[in-house]
């Protein structure tokens, strides 16, 4: 199986989740990430958050849906602008789900304000992404249709 953790701009929010999904989840089931409007450069609060978290950042950036090499069997939107937006119809197959969390890097103020708000988000995705990995463990995933219904409750999950 794979997921795509699917943001804007693919510098934040998204990077966080694949490579800590992938860091959890060394097994069959991969992550990857990609925006729909693709900054171009992953965030630099984004990489230094992952390493002090020993998360492998090698291999980390920016792309867009079109650079994906692989289809993913499952979408997870964690923006609000990309969870609106249309999918290329190569993806149209995709399980699709929102685990919508705000874009740290648009928080301004002092540094140590902005560098809580990315601790926030990590943490936010950190949370879902151990409860999803506790589904898939469990053995549970069944169906598609219940993989979408945890996928969607998860998405509303907050530690």
């Amino acid at each position: 199986m794979k997921i795509l953790f699917l943001c804007t701009g693919n510098s934040c929010r998204s990077i966080l989740a694949e490579a800590t999904f992938n860091a959890l989840f060394p097994g069959t089931i991969r992550a990857m990430s990609a925006g729909s409007r693709p900054a171009g450069f992953v965030h630099p609060k984004s990489i230094a958050l992952l390493k002090r978290e020993s998360i492998p950042v090698d291999g980390l950036y920016s792309k867009s849906l079109e650079e994906l090499i692989e289809v993913p069997d499952v979408v997870i939107s964690v923006c609000d602008d990309a969870a609106g937006e249309p999918c290329p119809v190569y993806l149209k197959s995709a399980i699709r789900s929102h685990w919508g969390v705000f874009d740290p890097a648009k928080v301004e103020g002092e540094e140590r304000d902005i560098d809580a708000a990315f601790e926030r988000v990590y943490r936010i995705l950190l949370f879902r992404i151990e409860t999803l990995l506790a589904f898939f463990d469990s053995g549970q995933m069944g169906s598609p249709a219940l993989l979408k219904k945890e996928l969607d409750r998860i998405g509303t999950l907050v530690p």
